[in-house]
């Protein structure tokens, strides 16, 4: 066996080494979240794995426990999700067809202003956002959190929906206008249609940061009909007296399983979406 075979062997078994420690890394918290949504008792710690017994109490605590309020929680996290969304896919599009087919003075600068804020992690500015809430009286609101996620929206993904939009032919463009087409016209009927996986990528971020978010929602939302799942879980282990750490992570499982069906189904577009967005800046 030549030494070039043998580095090959070598680097190729270091690959897979690789790979395999990272799949027991992502996965075994995601087993043990499962398992242990299944366990009898409520005690985070256990000798084993895999449960001697299983249960499906917690699921059932979930809906029926009169202490909690899950039910209220999951669907308002899904309203505050959707509407931010839909809000959010809308305004980046707007935003990353402007810069993409129209030229103006200001384009590069709007377009580096945007870069430099994309680096600025979001809760920099939450102290400020709190305060301008309050000032209009949105604190303790779902309104509240909807227009800050969908106004950050543009934030990350205008430039990743422009360099999708630079793909379509201009020449479209000009067909459409030459049969009496104006420019949201063309947007409307012409980019809209063409750009279903970039809309599929930015639908799912954008659906997946206000589910998931619990800093923002903590800050805004006080009462406790009004939280997030997010916040309402929190709640659960927050204090010692606390303890329903399986009921916990029975609540988790219910919360990754509309996310999971999501990338299952459009998981085609979505990594069209991704790597055609990525083909142009």
């Amino acid at each position: 066996m030549s030494g070039v075979n043998i580095k090959r062997t070598i680097r190729l078994g270091l690959s897979y080494l690789t790979l395999l420690i990272l799949s027991v890394a992502a996965l075994y918290p995601a087993i043990w979240i499962l398992l242990s949504s299944l366990r009898p008792g409520k005690s985070l710690y256990s000798k084993t794995l895999i449960p001697e017994t299983f249960t499906l109490e917690h699921f059932r605590a979930l809906f029926y426990d009169p202490t909690l309020l899950f039910p209220t929680w999951w669907l308002n996290t899904l309203k505050i999700a959707s509407c931010s969304m839909l809000l959010g896919v809308f305004l980046t599009l707007l935003t990353s067809y402007a810069v993409s087919r129209f030229r103006f003075k200001t384009r590069k600068t709007t377009m580096s202003g945007l870069l430099v804020l994309g680096m600025f992690p979001g809760f920099m500015s939450m102290i400020a956002i709190y305060l301008l809430l309050k000032e209009f009286d949105l604190l303790d609101t779902h309104m509240a959190l909807i227009m800050v996620y969908a106004a950050g929206a543009p934030l990350g993904g205008t430039l990743i929906a422009k360099g999708f939009l630079d793909t379509i032919p201009r020449s479209l463009d000009e067909a459409a206008r030459i049969d009496g087409a104006s420019n949201f016209g063309i947007f409307w009927r012409v980019i809209l249609p063409l750009s279903r996986p970039m809309i599929t990528y930015m639908a799912l971020t954008q659906f997946v940061g206000p589910w998931v978010d619990f800093i923002f929602a903590r800050l805004i939302l006080r009462t406790k009909d009004k939280w997030t799942v997010a916040v309402g879980m929190w709640d659960m282990v927050n204090t010692n007296q606390n303890t329903n750490f399986t009921t916990f992570a029975a609540g988790a499982v219910l919360i990754s399983i509309p996310i999971m069906i999501l990338f299952a189904f459009l998981q085609k577009l979505l990594v069209e979406g991704l790597t055609a967005g990525a083909s142009k800046g």
